[in-house]
């Protein structure tokens, strides 16, 4: 259905509108060349569609506004970071207040105790800590895991993303074999020696891979988000706890992009039991904050086998993790951002999003699919939902997919880096949504026979 001539004069079309409509960004990125790596903060930054990124100014609810002064719909929203909508202002208030009174202690603030008591009551775990990223949360949880089993490997899932995790950053070759994944800057070791790798909703695989009983924890993502939304077949999670619990190994839920499904996430929505879960992103608001939260089992074997003396020094920490800042913007996110109430504006509107990309796919008879996980909407290059990593990985297709994120940001609406994801805010209006279907239409129409 694609014609490629035509993807590849599109495209070029859309570059130099880019760039015609973005000379400020185009100056601050020349600047950022003498002192930032390729010229952004995060070297990642530089797979933005487009000649540059674009540079932001502000941003507010579902809108950012650049500094060539276009206002933009945003169904990035920093990739689940601002999952809540930018500067919510109730979260704004608890944040300019808690800065003014300080921000970082090394010491407990009274926000804690609400933040851990409200973790509880969402997702079922009694006990919690704090870290600045996801990336730390899942990072500490395995290395416990590690320490409580006694075991040297963890299983993660092929095409899973857990943060900067080094033990995730691996794949399966085609014999089957564990790997680093391509792109993967340094490995410390091969992740063969850490990492047992299996593909989402094998259960064949995974007994296999449990039953020498040296895996310390499986990582995975309730559903998994990075490589396209690839929902668990009915029953894998059962069949998941069942299985790890058979083996003696630790089950962690990584909730960072799941907290889309609802207040509890996934877990509480479909009553799952970890042994421990993570999660991080959207929930103080855009200030950096993560958790992860484990059982009362687990909590006594950490107990048990650490000690006062040498708690400073176990590889899990932080100076600033559990700081004042991100406890009272946790706080006040967990009790008037995040709540039911956001759910209720943010997942119909999903559905509405979800419903306009289906109907256009099927007027041009696109050989794609869209899926949809609670506000969190994407669509992929393949006739079918994909039903693991690698069957959605073998349908990426970089030069389509940089068109459409160019093409769409040249007519006003950010879509998340690296795949075709929407994320619904609660301050998203149907007309943002009305407009998305349009644009989509346009841009595919543009490509096609």
């Amino acid at each position: 259905m694609i014609n490629r001539q035509k993807l590849q004069e599109q495209y070029l079309k859309e570059i130099r509108e880019f760039e015609k409509n973005n000379p400020k960004s185009f100056e601050l990125f020349n600047q950022a060349q003498k002192n930032m790596l390729q010229g952004v903060p995060m070297n990642w930054m530089v797979k933005w569609a487009g000649s540059y990124p674009i540079s932001v100014i502000k941003a507010k609810g579902a809108h950012i506004v650049d500094a060539d002064g276009h206002e933009i719909i945003d169904f990035c929203l920093g990739d689940t970071g601002a999952m809540t909508g930018h500067a919510p202002d109730q979260a704004v208030k608890a944040i300019i207040e808690r800065v003014q009174n300080g921000t970082t202690f090394m010491l407990p603030t009274e926000d804690s105790i609400y933040v851990a008591q409200e973790l509880e009551r969402r997702f079922g775990l009694p006990y919690w800590q704090f870290t600045l990223t996801a990336t730390d949360a899942n990072r500490f949880a395995l290395r416990i895991a590690r320490h409580i089993t006694n075991r040297p490997k963890i299983l993660s899932y092929n095409w899973s993303y857990h943060g900067t995790v080094d033990e995730t950053f691996a794949t399966l070759n085609e014999n089957g074999e564990v790997i680093p994944r391509a792109g993967n800057i340094g490995p410390q070791i091969n992740p063969a020696l850490t990492t047992k790798v299996i593909e989402w909703n094998d259960l064949d695989a995974l007994e296999t891979a449990l039953k020498d009983r040296d895996v310390a924890a499986v990582l995975a993502e309730p559903v998994m988000t990075n490589i396209g939304i690839v929902h668990p077949e009915p029953g894998y999670h059962e069949a998941l706890r069942t299985l790890t619990r058979k083996y003696g190994t630790l089950l962690i839920l990584d909730e960072t992009h799941t907290i889309c499904t609802g207040p509890g996430g996934y877990t509480k929505e479909h009553n799952l039991k970890p042994d421990m879960l993570t999660l991080g992103k959207p929930i103080a608001s855009g200030i950096p904050a993560a958790v992860y939260g484990m059982s009362k089992e687990v909590a006594e074997k950490i107990i048990n086998t650490t000690t006062k003396e040498l708690s400073d020094t176990g590889g899990i920490g932080g100076t600033l993790a559990g700081n004042a800042l991100s406890l009272a913007a946790m706080r006040v996110t967990l009790s008037e951002v995040l709540t039911e109430e956001a759910y209720k504006k943010s997942i119909p509107l999903a559905e509405k999003f979800c419903q306009g990309v289906k109907k256009v796919i099927a007027e041009k008879g696109l050989p794609w699919n869209v899926t949809r996980l609670g506000n969190r909407v994407e669509y992929w290059f393949r006739q079918e939902p994909a039903k693991n990593g690698t069957e959605a990985a073998n349908a990426y297709d970089f030069e389509l997919d940089q068109y459409m994120h160019l093409a769409t940001l040249n007519r006003g609406i950010l879509m998340t880096p690296f795949h075709n994801m929407a994320l619904i805010a609660p301050q998203t209006t149907i007309e943002d949504i009305d407009k998305h279907t349009t644009v989509f239409k346009e841009i595919v129409e543009n490509i096609i026979d």
